[in-house]
């Protein structure tokens, strides 16, 4: 069974920063497209950014740009979510989730990707 642990979750104060990790229960870790997600209270879940199985592309939501940067790290199955300068928007519980393909066209919705995470909680106070 395929599994995605996602930690580093927390609270933070306003401006300050958090990385997030997820690791894979995935043979072939390196063909999946990673995505991470984010749904607040009372809110759509909404994507916040990609990266492709190697590594080498990578996309973000407009919320994140400049700010969020993701990475992966394929020979520990995981892949990361470095957040600085956050705010009280950015509180939200944070998925990760794998797509069996290396780049996913449709990476912002969430039917492009096969297994998710149980979400880890981040909390901004103002």
């Amino acid at each position: 069974q395929v599994q995605l642990v996602e930690s580093g979750g927390g609270l933070v104060q306003a401006g300050g920063s958090l990385r997030l990790s997820c690791t894979a229960s995935l043979r072939t870790f390196s063909r999946y497209g990673m995505g991470w997600f984010r749904q607040a209270p009372g809110k759509d879940r909404e994507s916040v950014a990609f990266i492709s199985g190697s590594g080498a592309t990578t996309y973000y939501a407009a919320s994140g740009q400049g700010r969020f940067t993701i990475s992966r790290d394929n020979a520990k199955n995981t892949v990361f979510l470095q957040m600085n300068s956050l705010n009280a928007e950015d509180t939200a519980i944070y998925y990760c989730a794998a797509g069996f393909s290396s780049l996913i066209t449709g990476w912002t919705m969430s039917r492009s990707y096969d297994y998710w995470g149980q979400g880890t909680q981040v909390t901004v106070s103002s």
